[in-house]
């Protein structure tokens, strides 16, 4: 496995985002060396193996939305796994002010 690829760099990201926060898909990117390339982003992760224990849950779209379709099955997982960290949802929005992850040492 090429641990300098695209794949495990945003692999590597996500799995550092802590409980109860969340990140943008364009913020992993950026994190990741991948400036401007979100939508691969969100290709990684749907391609995650099953059982995998990266934290994928915990990215979210730009407007502090999930980007599953409402009400669909991936949704509900989503919402309900941030919801079970803490996670508050108004109008179905994620405040990004109160929980977005900027990265580092939360030590």
């Amino acid at each position: 496995m090429d641990y300098n690829s695209p794949q495990v760099r945003i692999w590597q990201v996500v799995s550092q985002v802590p409980a109860g926060s969340v990140v943008t898909y364009g913020q992993v990117a950026a994190m990741a060396g991948l400036p401007n390339h979100a939508r691969m982003v969100g290709s990684v992760l749907k391609q995650l193996p099953k059982g995998s224990k990266i934290p994928w849950h915990r990215v979210i779209n730009s407007q502090g939305r999930i980007s599953f379709n409402e009400g669909s099955s991936q949704y509900l997982l989503q919402q309900e796994r941030l919801t079970t960290e803490g996670i508050e949802f108004d109008n179905e929005r994620i405040s990004l002010h109160r929980y977005q992850w900027q990265g580092g040492d939360e030590s």
